[in-house]
């Protein structure tokens, strides 16, 4: 497995740079690979709505706006349903796109800081590319379990925590 990370970011929408994602996607990469005590590449794209919708549209056959996708470089391993997935041996590990107005108004929603958003759907995202999952209960479990861990390295809070909104 490749020692190094990579964080390659392409940004599409402006506002992006004003949110300092290359900084925010290089924490939860970074963040995500090291927990897993591996290395590789991954892209972000930092977009917009109408972007993520028509990727979503090409690639999922929803053509409406989501605030992150992820594309993984390889095929993840068969595994039993709440079993830690093994990371693929691979350099180039995926990409992800991230929608920029849909993730302001989840944070703002939800009360939660936009950089801690964005980190979390980050780490969620290349979670993937590493093989995780959410299609069974017991995978979401061990999902949620692996992103709380992270985003506690990252000082940030647990995202599944309901909070009160005013």
């Amino acid at each position: 497995m490749p020692d190094e990370i990579t964080v390659d970011c392409v940004i599409e929408d402006d506002r992006w740079e004003a949110a300092s994602l290359e900084d925010l996607a290089a924490r939860a990469v970074t963040a995500t690979l090291d927990w897993h005590k591996i290395g590789g590449e991954v892209v972000v794209l930092g977009c917009d709505d109408a972007r993520i919708a028509a990727l979503n549209a090409d690639f999922r056959g929803k053509p409406r706006a989501t605030n992150v996708l992820s594309w993984p470089s390889a095929d993840p391993a068969p595994r039993a349903p709440g079993e830690l997935p093994v990371p693929p041996d691979e350099e180039e590990l995926g990409d992800i796109a991230i929608a920029l107005e849909t993730c302001a108004a989840e944070a703002e929603a939800q009360g939660k800081p936009f950089a801690h958003h964005v980190q979390h759907l980050l780490v969620h995202a290349t979670l993937h590319l590493l093989g995780y999952d959410h299609e069974t209960d017991p995978d979401a479990q061990v999902m949620e379990d692996t992103e709380r861990a992270i985003l506690d390295t990252l000082g940030i809070p647990d995202p599944y925590h309901e909070t009160e909104s005013s």
